[in-house]
């Protein structure tokens, strides 16, 4: 793929002149303009977008379906990471725990936030509308059974999210005195393949996902998901006769406002908000879930049936067990991120001196988002009898993605639709700021670390969650999503080249927990 060569200094203007537009009169953004000026933004780009779409989700037809290459790329990498690490995240779930609680974290380590708080700060990231649109779309594609598939690619995404959070800990720069974190991908893939040799394909390597990672957090990490929560909102308020309705600028104004009060904070700002919000967040959604397979008990067997013959069989599917097994894969993969390399920016921040410590701790991140948060999707979804092993069912109508998630949860409950609106914006609101931390660490290894440099960069992304929530901009997303899992064909190829590293942190840290060498702390 050409990469156009881009100097800093247009770049900060571009940043610049768009975050000026935020505050130029936003009545100019009412319906009929934005709606004009949709259609001309669209058919500029779309030419592109529909080009480097085709090529990053390159799809192959496997027993009747069509199997996108980017999947196969980041299921095989956790299958190897599972393997040559001896399974670590079922043999290190425990310790995993123990880290998280704090247990093997001093205050006085180097960084910037707790164990807890990196983790936290990385789930809100992953945790967003792909679990609740998305794995709407994979049960109604791929019927129950690709239940199933989620989960064990989920269970083998932890395998990846260890590896790369261990190297982003690792090869992190920490600036004196203030302390702050610089890490992630750009850092090891740049430093770590140079400790081997390698150094102009860890440059380029890391060039290149740091241009794909800002590309992707402003739009699939900020535009989409302002535009999604404003339609649930609006949806549950009225929809065309909502207050609401051709007020998108209106809504993205609020939500820029509330971003920009986190995301000015830097990344311990962030945490500290993520924190509290992740957890509470998980909760109202999980519970909501649970409010809803308890009225549905008698048909808890059932579904959990469906989901299990669904996964070897799948009749009615597309592909049939093939067509099941990629779009829980799909997922799977599209939801938690594993492999992305976006986690291993947000714990590269944590207080620790031992990578691997925060590697653990990182595993937990797919088990949270795919095993505990998509599974409940899916199982509201199958139990209330909108989906079954051979895929939608007439109850579901025309609902597709967040509408039938909503139609699954308001058949148990009518007011619950309210509820998941809720959820939505957490989500959307989550995923958001976590994205800004990453699009910046991405902006300033490119552009240069400086305050000028990182406000430019704040505000085109407070500026373009206004634009995300006024217009609908589908080439604009589908290459956002693009550049999102391209970062995942650099992040791995270095991931290959340094899994010896992660073995050897590995040995000496497990014989350091062992030894007591490495205290424990309450």
């Amino acid at each position: 793929m050409h990469t156009p060569q881009i100097s800093a200094s247009r770049v900060r203007a571009a940043a610049l002149a768009t975050a000026a537009a935020l505050a130029a009169p936003l009545p100019a953004l009412a319906q009929g303009a934005a709606a004009s000026l949709d259609e001309r933004i669209s058919s500029a780009i779309q030419p592109y977008s529909d080009a480097i779409a085709g090529l990053i989700f390159y799809s192959v037809p496997v027993a009747g379906a069509n199997f996108p290459l980017i999947v196969g790329w980041l299921i095989i990498a956790a299958i190897v990471f599972t393997f040559y690490f001896r399974f670590i995240q079922f043999r290190g779930f425990g310790h995993a725990i123990a880290v998280v609680r704090g247990r093997y974290s001093d205050p006085k380590h180097p960084g910037e936030v707790s164990p807890f708080q990196a983790l936290t700060a990385a789930v809100s990231g992953t945790v967003g509308l792909g679990n609740i649109a998305g794995v709407a779309v994979a049960v109604a594609i791929g019927g129950a059974g690709a239940t199933f598939w989620m989960i064990l690619a989920g269970l083998l995404g932890m395998a990846s999210k260890f590896t790369e959070v261990t190297l982003g800990v690792k090869y992190r720069d920490i600036k004196q005195p203030d302390g702050i974190v610089a890490g992630g991908p750009m850092r090891y893939l740049s430093k770590g393949l140079a400790e081997q040799g390698r150094a102009r394909l860890g440059k380029f390597l890391a060039v290149f996902f740091a241009i794909c990672c800002v590309g992707g957090s402003i739009g699939g990490g900020n535009m989409f998901q302002a535009n999604q929560s404003y339609q649930q909102v609006l949806n549950v308020t009225g929809g065309e006769n909502s207050f609401l309705a051709g007020q998108g600028w209106l809504f993205g104004l609020v939500m820029a406002v509330i971003v920009g009060l986190v995301i000015i904070g830097g990344i311990r700002s962030i945490a500290a908000v993520t924190s509290k919000l992740i957890p509470g967040m998980a909760l109202l959604y999980l519970g909501a879930g649970l409010v809803v397979l308890m009225v549905n008990a008698d048909q808890i067997l059932w579904a959990l049936g469906q989901i299990v013959g669904g996964a070897f069989s799948a009749e009615g599917v597309t592909g049939g067990v093939i067509g099941a097994l990629i779009q829980g894969f799909r997922r799977a993969t599209f939801s938690n991120e594993a492999g992305i390399g976006s986690a291993a920016i947000a714990h590269s921040a944590v207080r620790t001196d031992q990578p691997v410590s925060q590697g653990f701790a990182a595993l937990l991140e797919p088990f949270i988002d795919t095993v505990v948060i998509c599974t409940m999707t899916a199982l509201v979804i199958i139990i209330t009898g909108h989906v079954t092993a051979g895929g939608v069912t007439e109850l579901a109508g025309e609902a597709r993605g967040v509408a039938l998630t909503s139609a699954a949860f308001g058949s148990a409950i009518s007011w619950f639709p309210y509820v998941l609106a809720v959820c939505v914006v957490l989500f959307a609101f989550s995923t958001m700021i976590t994205w800004s931390y990453y699009g910046l660490q991405a902006w300033t290894y490119l552009f240069g670390d400086s305050k000028a440099s990182d406000l430019a960069f704040k505000l085109m992304f407070l500026a373009f969650v206004v634009i995300g929530s006024t217009m609908s901009l589908g080439p604009v997303i589908d290459f956002s999503d693009s550049m999102i899992f391209a970062m995942a064909i650099a992040n791995i190829i270095g991931l290959y080249f340094l899994m010896p590293v992660v073995k050897r942190e590995l040995d000496t840290y497990w014989e350091g927990v062992q030894s007591g060498r490495i205290k424990t702390f309450r």
